[in-house]
């Protein structure tokens, strides 16, 4: 055998080993320890070019395990965004479940392909398990189906795959053609949403936009637009309602949309990537009256729940109308219909070679149950809800909405002596000069053409006093910032 060959053998057995594999593990083990301190930067501030300077080329040698961990501690770990930092409040990508996180090595070494039940016999189930019980906590009723995805975008086009073929029967075989369907979602839908519409061969002008009232779906608005469609003969694919904007964290009225459905027999799909968590709350259930009557509903476990990415979930009411978006043939992978056949994902899934994602989220449910869930939703809220309050009692600040969820948009006005123009550009500034500092970490977005902050706030590390430093820090900063202007 050719010694080079014999070396790169030797080193994939030793690589095996409990010393290598432990020294991967003690890097995550130190960024969750170092993380709960404030006093270190939330967020790495190298400028990207002079970062991929730093990076050692890649080469035909090998390195040695010690290397290579040296550079991810040195420079991937610290110049990372450090989402367990309790100032951390910036987007929606949550700080993950440990026991999560600790599957994540197992899901590597086992790589099941969950394709076919035969490519992953036991995530398979996992899976199954799984949906079933997020079926039941969106009342679909016994009919109903699911998989898992990559998240919510994918979750939401396929969904609306399901519905093309509901209105459009003959697409996935001739095309789209003839009188094209359109596709109505609020103003403030994810843009998952009209790039769907665009990718599913209607083309993005067949997206129709409701208003929004308070940032939600406005209900009247969409009856009237329904009602004109139908009086034009225009077909309607979908109507998409929103749990848990991706802006505000706001939640549609999903039975009033769901009445103006019914009357047009019009698919719902909803668009709960962010909200559909909300089924675990005690207290905030209610945000989600009317799920059960969707066609088909996004959920994203990686928001909410806490998951490592990726892992997001497509539900739909008739399990059927997944076979149909896919009707693929491929002898070589699906079989004839058999028992094993009826476990397989791979037929009604986009992705092909889809990782073992489910046994992450089945860890973290066995670990800790699912009221933990539901507890953890409420307290991101209620920060949400200081938050809000720490800014109304301040009054530097004007407040855009009250959260929903765990989601609040804001803006420094500072003595109110500057126009909507000069607060876009202060506002964005303070953004930027806030998180250079490295004590925090908040995003930014425009609401009704008028540049606003923006926190997100799903980290078992915040408290209250973070919130107030958070608050107390922008009003400093957006005053230094104000009057250099």
């Amino acid at each position: 055998m050719n010694s080079e060959l014999e070396q790169v053998l030797r080193a994939i057995e030793l690589d095996m080993t409990p010393g290598v594999a432990g020294r991967f593990l003690q890097v995550a083990e130190n960024y969750f320890s170092r993380s709960a301190n404030t006093d270190r930067p939330v967020s790495g501030r190298t400028p990207p070019d002079q970062l991929l300077a730093r990076l050692p080329a890649i080469q035909a040698e090998p390195r040695t395990v010690d290397d290579v961990l040296a550079v991810i501690e040195k420079i991937v770990v610290e110049e990372s965004n450090w989402l367990y930092h309790p100032r951390y409040m910036g987007h929606q990508v949550t700080a993950p479940l440990p026991v999560a996180v600790w599957a994540e090595p197992i899901i590597g070494a086992l790589n099941q392909s969950v394709a076919v039940q035969e490519m992953s016999p036991a995530i398979t189930v996992l899976e199954k398990q799984i949906v079933s019980w997020m079926i039941g906590l969106a009342g679909l009723g016994t009919s109903a189906g699911g998989t898992l995805t990559s998240g919510g975008t994918e979750a939401n086009f396929t969904a609306l795959l399901a519905a093309r073929a509901r209105a459009l029967p003959d697409s996935w075989e001739n095309g789209v053609t003839g009188w094209l369907p359109v596709v109505l979602c609020g103003e403030h839908a994810h843009y998952a949403i009209t790039r769907a519409t665009a990718q599913l061969g209607l083309g993005l002008k067949r997206a129709v936009l409701v208003k929004s009232d308070g940032y939600r779906m406005d209900a009247a608005d969409l009856s009237a637009k329904l009602a004109a469609l139908a009086q034009r003969g225009t077909p309607v694919m979908a109507v998409v309602a929103t749990a848990g904007s991706t802006a505000t964290g706001s939640f549609d009225d999903l039975n009033a949309i769901a009445d103006s459905c019914d009357r047009h027999g019009v698919w719902l799909h909803v668009d709960g990537a962010h909200g559909a968590s909300a089924l675990l709350s005690a207290r905030r259930r209610g945000l989600l009256n009317g799920v059960e009557r969707a066609r088909s509903i996004a959920w994203d476990p990686h928001k909410m729940m806490l998951m490592p990415l990726s892992v997001g979930v497509v539900l739909v009411k008739d399990a059927s109308d997944l076979d149909a978006a896919f009707r693929q043939q491929a002898p070589y992978l699906f079989q004839d219909k058999s028992l094993e056949q009826s476990w397989d994902q791979g037929g009604r899934s986009f992705q092909c070679s889809r990782r073992g994602d489910a046994l992450k989220l089945w860890v973290a449910l066995q670990r800790y149950g699912t009221t933990a869930f539901g507890l953890l939703y409420d307290r991101f809220c209620d920060l949400a809800m200081e938050l809000h309050a720490l800014l109304e009692a301040n009054g530097s600040f004007e407040l855009l909405h009250e959260p929903d969820c765990n989601i609040l948009c804001f803006r420094f006005i500072g003595d109110a002596s500057a126009t909507d123009e000069q607060l876009d550009a202060l506002n964005l500034a303070l953004r930027r000069a806030y998180n250079t500092t490295g004590t925090g970490w908040i995003t930014s977005t425009v609401l009704n053409g008028r540049r606003v902050l923006r926190t997100t706030l799903m980290n078992p590390r915040i408290r209250t006093d973070h919130l107030q430093q958070l608050v107390a820090e922008l009003k400093t900063t957006g005053s230094r910032l104000q009057k250099a202007t």
